[in-house]
């Protein structure tokens, strides 16, 4: 697809927030973008990330945790960053890509029962929802 876009979502491990919003925007841009997700560490795919995703009816459990070098080749047309941390020492990319950064708390410090825990999963999740949303009604708005 010729008008195809390449979508970077960026977190620091990209375990969690990066996964949620690669999920969101998958489902939301289907053939529009093709999206990635990586971050400037690999910490492995959050069990509970796969699992408050399921809860809205999005499968990342195929997705893998990568390395934001793996996609040096790429070239993108967005770079999402997810986290403050991320934000501050995200590579750089071609000046073709534009940069967004919205930093989403991090539901893997969650603390107390695994109950409190999936809420703070549910409540990041949620926000992350709406910003995907957003993201797709402001960027890829048919014309």
């Amino acid at each position: 697809m010729p008008d195809q876009k390449n979508v970077l979502v960026l977190c620091t491990g990209n375990s969690c927030r990066s996964q949620l919003l690669h999920g969101y925007l998958e489902q939301l841009l289907g053939e529009r973008a093709a999206v990635y997700s990586a971050g400037v560490e690999v910490h492995g795919l959050n069990p509970r990330a796969v699992r408050v995703m399921a809860e809205d009816g999005v499968d990342i459990s195929a997705h893998t945790s990568n390395h934001v070098d793996e996609y040096a080749h790429v070239p993108f047309d967005y770079v999402l960053t997810v986290c403050d941390h991320a934000n501050e020492v995200c590579p750089v990319f071609p000046s073709s890509a534009r940069k967004l950064h919205h930093n989403f708390p991090d539901p893997a410090k969650a603390t107390g029962s695994e109950e409190e825990i999936m809420e703070q999963f549910r409540a990041v999740r949620e926000q992350v929802k709406a910003y995907a949303h957003d993201f797709v009604r402001a960027q890829f708005q048919a014309a």
